[in-house]
């Protein structure tokens, strides 16, 4: 199915705009930035490796420590697609 396939390539590329932030950050590993942020740490490799259906609210908290709104956060995938 072609949307499920666009809507599994889109969970992929928010993790892995999820996962630029957090080494951006300085955090290398999931498990550091997970025990800091008090997040679960398998939800959130699930997360960042496009495996988890994220919700707003967790995507919200998660965005809340980078200091970014969902507004921001999506331009910014927008504009790293485009330099792409």
């Amino acid at each position: 199915m072609k949307s499920d396939k666009a809507f599994k390539s889109m969970l992929a590329g928010i993790g892995a705009s999820l996962a630029e932030l957090r080494i951006k950050k300085g955090y290398p590993t999931i498990k550091a930035f997970a025990e800091r942020y008090d997040l679960p740490e398998i939800q959130y490799w699930r997360i960042e490796k496009g495996k988890a259906n994220i919700t707003l609210k967790s995507l919200s908290r998660i965005l809340s420590i980078h200091r970014l709104s969902l507004h921001e956060f999506f331009c910014l995938m927008q504009d790293q697609k485009v330099a792409a």
